[in-house]
């Protein structure tokens, strides 16, 4: 009898297949994800769980899983949906895809960083509200890159792959990463610094912390005040990381420049949310890994991952607490 899994998406058919192939698998058909009820009703019999960020895998929802569960494999990088301690007091291993996105990502934060510095999402509006009628000298005036200082909050592998592109625009860039020193990042032409050094010097600041207890809600009202007027915060990893009400608060009073924003809190956000008001706000929905050659991979990986861990061997990329 083949084992049963439940996969609470329908991921690219380059992990799907591998699935399928050695498992009896039930994935979850809708848009939406499933509901909590039903994930924490479908744990009860099956070998193995594919989830993805959007599930919430709690101690309660692992407590109620049957004895049989054996892994969790996480379609992402981070894992904070996932209560890793109870799966492994549980003795149910739990995978993720580290490295695949890096590039994606770091493409995606530069890319925000670009658009938000020369104001092109402001630009399009502009021309389809039909206010583009000559070339004004003074119309739409954004950033240079080039000789600006660019701030890198945590320096893991996606940190280091932005500023590999920023040094190729000549910026000068800070970081703050605790557990980097300055022999690790020499190469990379970093400047290691404290948070409020980086945010008082910084004209564009990247944000590549993972989320938990210590990063939750770290650029808050105090934080964003010691910023430049003219300062733009890029966030690409977890939403929860700004509070989002003193974002929008402090880029409405010009307390910061503006802000790009791939992950919000919560997500999706609310059409009527305050931040979707201001033009000099980029929001785009969580596309840091949307690229095909990427979200096949973690596929992969995810499905490598679920296969390994149901037949009892290593996982090729496991979380260890």
């Amino acid at each position: 009898m083949r084992p049963k899994v439940f996969v609470s998406r329908i991921i690219p058919e380059a992990g799907l297949n591998l699935i399928r192939e050695v498992c009896e698998a039930e994935i979850w058909p809708e848009v939406m994800p499933p509901p909590y009820e039903v994930v924490a009703e479908k744990v009860k019999t099956v070998d193995g769980l594919l989830s993805t960020l959007n599930d919430r895998i709690d101690a309660p929802l692992i407590a109620g899983a049957g004895t049989q569960l054996k892994v969790i494999s996480q379609m992402a990088v981070g894992y904070d949906n996932i209560d890793a301690k109870a799966a492994q007091t549980r003795g149910i291993v739990v995978g993720n895809t580290p490295g695949v996105l890096t590039d994606a990502t770091a493409d995606l934060a530069f890319a925000l960083l670009l658009a938000s510095a020369r104001r092109i999402v402001e630009g399009v509006e502009y021309i389809r509200a039909g206010k583009w009628r000559t070339w004004e000298p003074k119309a739409l005036l954004g950033g240079d890159l080039s000789g600006a200082t660019l701030g890198i909050i945590g320096l893991g592998r996606i940190g280091e792959a932005v500023a590999r592109r920023a040094s190729g625009f000549n910026m000068q860039i800070l970081a703050y990463s605790p557990s980097k020193n300055s022999e690790d990042v020499s190469r990379l032409g970093i400047e290691l610094t404290s948070l409020d050094t980086l945010l008082s010097k910084s004209d564009y600041i990247s944000i590549h912390v993972p989320l938990n207890a210590q990063t939750r809600g770290m650029i808050n009202a105090e934080s964003l005040r010691k910023m430049k007027a003219s300062a733009i915060l890029i966030n690409t990893a977890r939403g929860p990381i700004i509070d989002q009400q003193a974002l929008y608060e402090a880029v409405k009073a010009g307390v910061i420049g503006g802000a790009a924003l791939d992950v919000t809190n919560p997500e999706p956000m609310a059409f009527d949310d305050p931040l979707l008001s201001l033009s000099n706000v980029i929001v785009v929905p969580h596309i840091g890994s949307a690229s095909q050659h990427t979200r096949d991979k973690m596929a992969t990986m995810a499905a490598e991952n679920l296969i390994a861990g149901i037949y009892g061997k290593p996982l090729p990329n496991q979380v260890i607490i």
